[in-house]
């Protein structure tokens, strides 16, 4: 994954799309796209739907969106506190 990305707001987006198998339109299959991408406009996303859309068979039903921020900073946790006198 592209830190130069990380460092522009670009974070890990997951998607679960939704869509009609073209064998049998009342089953729904669901499939999981990931990449890095830059909410709240997703264009990687967006981009990837146009094609299904355009290019594959299965009708999109729904799509299902969650994300995450890889490069955050540094936590401290204190695990154990020590007095000394």
């Amino acid at each position: 994954m592209s830190l130069a990305l990380q460092m522009r707001d670009y974070r890990l987006t997951t998607a679960e799309i939704l869509y009609h198998m073209p064998d049998h339109p009342g089953l729904l299959q669901s499939y999981i796209w990931q990449e890095l991408d830059l909410a709240p406009k997703f264009p990687a996303l967006h981009k990837f739907l146009d094609f299904w859309a355009s290019n594959l068979d299965g009708k999109l039903h729904s799509v299902r969106v969650a994300q995450v921020a890889l490069v955050t900073p540094p936590r401290w946790m204190a695990r154990e506190l020590l007095t000394l006198h």
